[in-house]
């Protein structure tokens, strides 16, 4: 997929137009950002709009997030732990210390 987005209020407008005029190569639209189909045409239409606004749009490819592949298991056994805890107010920090968890701080060094 790629990923738009536009950082003036014109760009904002156009990214607004094109998806709403184009809607079978948008994935999704968030605003200020929209996802487009990995197509050609989806590229046009990205494209398109860098050459109207020139920096004010950035185009990013992006690729679905597959945790099995990137992540490592004890972090999503972490993050299920987490969020099953019985006490919702409690960090992480807190909620990891004394329990077979990754450290937040270990976590936050480690790239996927």
């Amino acid at each position: 997929m790629l990923l738009v987005i536009a950082y003036s209020r014109g760009a904002r407008g156009s990214l607004r137009n094109v998806t709403r005029a184009h809607e079978e190569c948008v994935v999704r639209h968030f605003g200020r950002a929209a996802l487009f189909e990995a197509s050609e045409f989806g590229a046009f239409q990205a494209l398109r709009l860098r050459e109207k606004h020139g920096t004010e749009i950035q185009i990013e490819w992006t690729e679905p997030f597959n945790e099995f592949d990137r992540v490592r298991a004890a972090v999503r056994t972490a993050a299920q732990a987490y969020e099953n805890r019985e006490e919702p107010a409690t960090p992480y920090a807190k909620f990891a210390a004394g329990r077979d968890l990754p450290d937040p701080d270990t976590m936050r060094g480690r790239e996927l």
